[in-house]
């Protein structure tokens, strides 16, 4: 007798996705791995190119627009047909530099790129994302050690759970979680390190207990369980393959 075979139902079927800043890493695997469980997507992105290339490729609605101007984001967030299930923030950047060789100006940026950004994201998600539905953000983990040069990246990283825990009360009953990665084999990433990449991913390789490098497949893996699992809400999960425990 052969084997009967179930096969499951995707997780999110007639579902609707947005994840803005998704035309490239994390962001677009996300939405990869959202349409092939079912769900239709909608991703943003700055980079008008790409994101013709995420539509033909996801059957995805797309909008080119820079996150940080409240002006288009208060606009693309009007025109978003409502209500939608799950809503992803991956806009931001880091910013690596010691006190006496920092940029102001760039830190100003890179707070409005990740704090206020978040914040003007979870207040739209107010009356457009469905009750018990999600909102992610997205932050990282390897900052959380001090170091010369990482004190705008700690503060962040360690101010964004904080963030996240009062919102998940303020925006209940939507769920609102926030992702920390470490080290992710993006092309954000082959761009901060140049010529320093392969060297990074063999280190990475020979001290981490997973033993190979963390890619943007597994946090778009943990983003779409957060998104399905009703359970969660106002807390951080890191996916960095063990980085935290080992030394570099």
């Amino acid at each position: 007798m052969g084997t009967k075979t179930t096969e499951r139902e995707p997780e999110l079927l007639g579902q609707t996705v947005v994840v803005i800043g998704g035309s490239s890493g994390i962001g677009l695997e996300t939405a990869r791995r959202a349409h092939a469980e079912g769900a239709r997507v909608v991703v943003t992105g700055r980079d008008a190119e790409r994101l013709q290339q995420t539509a033909r490729e996801l059957d995805a609605r797309t909008s080119a627009f820079d996150a940080t101007d409240p002006a288009a984001l208060d606009r693309f967030f009007r025109e978003l047909p409502t209500p939608i299930d799950h809503l992803m923030l991956t806009a931001g950047r880091p910013y690596y530099a010691p006190l006496v060789e920092m940029d102001f100006e760039e830190v100003r940026r890179v707070l409005e790129a990740d704090l206020l950004v978040a914040l003007r994201v979870a207040r739209h998600a107010i009356g457009k994302v469905r009750p018990g539905g999600s909102v992610l953000f997205i932050s990282g983990t390897g900052a959380r050690r001090p170091a010369v040069g990482l004190s705008v990246i700690s503060a962040l990283s360690v101010g964004m759970p904080a963030l996240v825990a009062g919102l998940a009360l303020e925006l209940a009953p939507i769920r609102i979680n926030l992702i920390a990665p470490g080290f992710v084999d993006t092309p954000l990433s082959a761009r901060l390190l140049g010529d320093q990449l392969d060297a990074r991913r063999k280190h990475l390789r020979d001290t981490l207990p997973i033993r190979r490098v963390v890619g943007p497949a597994d946090v778009a893996a943990l983003a779409v369980h957060l998104m399905t699992n009703t359970a969660l809400t106002g807390a951080t999960y890191d996916v960095d393959g063990g980085q935290q425990l080992v030394a570099g």
